[in-house]
């Protein structure tokens, strides 16, 4: 993978973690559990997809590729997995070391994925009574490598 390839696809992951972290800081206590239908997936359920996504994509690049249904972990806990999960991928990207897959797989499957699923947690959110404000996330201070809850504030919010 080009290095101008491997730094999108670094940038994209730090803006999951922008979106996301947007989405989960200050969410109702209750929201975990929130539920719109009998079938649909509650916030925490989604969380733990995320981060199996991440792991998954882990493995992708280290050439061991493995998927992993987890059971959700209590809401504080997927939170925090929601970030470790792209931190130890994003650092694996930024090691140097060749992936075992191209980036372009990383992005359609897992990645791209991951960007869903933040839209329906924030969705969820506004259903939940507890919207998030919306941004202009193209003034959004992204950068590859802050994957951390804590994040730069938003540049242009809006109602």
């Amino acid at each position: 993978m080009a290095d101008e390839r491997l730094e999108m696809l670094r940038h994209t992951v730090a803006t999951v973690a922008y979106r996301g972290g947007k989405t989960l800081r200050n969410a109702p206590e209750s929201f975990g559990e929130f539920r719109v239908g009998k079938s649909t997936r509650t916030p925490v359920q989604i969380l733990a997809h995320l981060g199996d996504l991440f792991d998954w994509a882990l493995t992708m690049v280290q050439g061991k590729e493995a998927w992993h249904d987890s059971a959700p972990l209590p809401w504080a806990r997927e939170v925090e997995r929601f970030f470790a999960a792209p931190e130890a991928f994003d650092r694996c990207l930024a090691s140097g070391a060749k992936p075992a897959t191209s980036g372009e797989r990383l992005f359609q499957g897992p990645v791209a994925d991951a960007l869903t699923h933040i839209g329906q947690l924030a969705l969820l959110r506004r259903l939940a009574e507890a919207p998030v404000r919306g941004e202009n996330y193209a003034r959004a201070e992204i950068r590859a490598g802050r994957l951390g809850l804590d994040q730069s504030p938003p540049v242009r919010e809006f109602d």
